[in-house]
């Protein structure tokens, strides 16, 4: 039996089942439909936000991802920009609501969650901090969970790393004191997801909803359905 003392779940497509490029559209033009009103062209709206998520991936740490997109989306608009942080906060509270339609739902993500939580594991929520905590939890929410339910959950407001930085999950393990030998990160995207294995976590490729444009071999990792990762975490962690 692996002594594991935590498992580390990605959100979107692995909790949370979705069709990410459907997702991704539908989330524009919400956003897109708050924002219009307030003097931003759709386009440019998109492609400022597309721009600013890039600088939230090459950030090395030296400011949190909120910052990193402000200061990015700042640049693109100017200063003034910044008076409209409160329209995306009042987007992510209300209007984002509605992207909970453009997400499907398994009562398998809570049953698997439950299971680890019941035994004693810790679990943490490893989703790409490209959003803010208001999205975070309610994506959670959708997903039939509660923010509670994870010891930390990673937003762009309280890290500066993203996925498939390794620092990203360097940070993780830093800050709830593990050791990455510790630990299982469970995820759908091939890359961003099985890339914390460099650091000797143990992965699980979750391939409902399975990322892998770059067509990477999935059986060097155990891979499959909700039904195979709850068998490969009794086998890791001995459960019953």
């Amino acid at each position: 039996m692996m002594k594991s003392k935590a498992v580390l779940f990605d959100l979107d497509g692995t909790l949370l089942p979705m069709d990410q490029e459907r997702f991704t559209r539908g989330y524009f033009k919400l956003l897109a439909k708050k924002l219009i009103p307030h003097g931003y062209e759709p386009d440019s709206l998109v492609k400022a936000i597309w721009h600013g998520t890039a600088a939230m991936v090459k950030n090395d740490g030296s400011c949190t991802n909120e910052e990193a997109f402000w200061n990015d989306f700042a640049a693109t608009y100017g200063e003034t920009a910044w008076k409209d942080k409160v329209l995306f906060n009042e987007f992510y509270a209300v209007d984002f609501q509605r992207a909970k339609d453009l997400c499907g739902y398994t009562a398998d993500a809570a049953a698997v969650v439950n299971l680890l939580q019941n035994s004693g594991c810790r679990v943490a929520l490893a989703t790409n901090p490209i959003f803010p905590a208001v999205a975070t939890e309610s994506r959670i929410r959708w997903a039939g969970l509660s923010p509670e339910d994870f010891e930390f959950y990673t937003t762009y407001e309280n890290i500066g790393y993203c996925k498939p930085n390794l620092d990203y999950y360097r940070e993780i393990l830093r800050r709830m004191h593990l050791v990455a030998e510790d630990c299982i990160m469970v995820g759908n995207d091939a890359r961003e997801d099985m890339v914390a294995g460099q650091l000797g976590m143990k992965t699980f490729l979750l391939t409902d909803c399975v990322i892998n444009p770059e067509g990477l071999p999935v059986e060097q990792w155990p891979h499959g359905d909700f039904g195979a990762l709850q068998a490969y975490l009794k086998e890791i962690f001995d459960l019953c």
